[in-house]
């Protein structure tokens, strides 16, 4: 358990030392707030779907978390390059742990990114329909954060330089985002659309967010928790078994 911690904290002095970096991964939610927010906000309106803001919001919340949370498990690759990797895994302690130690670190930093995007929504004009309902909302953002984390430290297991980022982002990444509903209401698209959110991880955990800041959700929030954990576990395992198996 130690060690968890040991790599926990190592995972946050590296968030705060870097505020360069702490910026900078909130630049493309922040113009995605404000393209989106204001651009498309008076044809949202205008087609009777209430304020654009209060919808966005949640969906860019969650893009915040998933794109922090892929980044963390990334990491792997520059600490595997550089040497930073071999000097943990020559430490007499189980690789799973060290994999656990990891994720919950990169974890921890994507949901405190997606906390100060939460106060760069309230700016913006975006109220939570409930107060009493940012715990719950902080634990889908915790799940997405696991989940993503353990997901990208299972493709960063899996790939040995940066070359292959590109296609993680283009191929993987966005298409997460995209199609997950975070910018459009799943009820009034297509139904080939509605079933390709359905299979995407994402959509669970931005609907959880829906559901618990705005009180719209297109499953049940029920539902939406269940699949995250269960999600969650699946990718845990992934992540640890592909991690027990780097050779360096």
């Amino acid at each position: 358990m130690s060690c968890i911690y040991v790599l926990w904290l190592r995972q946050l002095k590296r968030y705060t030392r870097s505020r360069s970096r702490m910026f900078a991964s909130l630049g493309q939610p922040i113009l995605y707030l404000l393209a989106f927010g204001f651009g498309f906000g008076p044809i949202f309106q205008k087609a009777g779907q209430g304020n654009y803001i209060q919808f966005i919001a949640p969906g860019i919340i969650g893009m915040t978390v998933l794109f922090n949370s892929i980044f963390s498990g990334i990491e792997l690759i520059w600490d595997r390059q550089f040497g930073f990797l071999k000097e943990t895994l020559v430490a007499p302690v189980s690789r799973l742990l060290i994999m656990f130690g990891r994720t919950l670190g990169g974890a921890t930093v994507a949901l405190i990114q997606g906390a100060i995007m939460f106060l760069v929504c309230l700016g913006a004009g975006f109220r939570p329909l409930n107060i009493h309902a940012l715990p719950a909302a902080i634990a889908f953002m915790a799940l997405i954060a696991i989940m993503f984390t353990a997901l990208g430290t299972a493709i960063a297991s899996m790939l040995s330089d940066f070359h292959g980022f590109q296609l993680v982002m283009n191929f993987l990444v966005m298409p997460i985002f995209f199609l997950s509903g975070a910018i459009y209401p799943l009820a009034s698209t297509s139904k080939t659309l509605e079933w390709i959110a359905r299979i995407d991880p994402l959509s669970y955990g931005i609907d959880g967010l829906r559901g618990t800041l705005i009180g719209v959700a297109h499953f049940n929030l029920g539902f939406d928790l269940a699949v995250l954990l269960v999600l969650a576990s699946v990718l845990l395992g992934l992540g640890g078994y592909l991690f027990s198996k780097i050779c360096l």
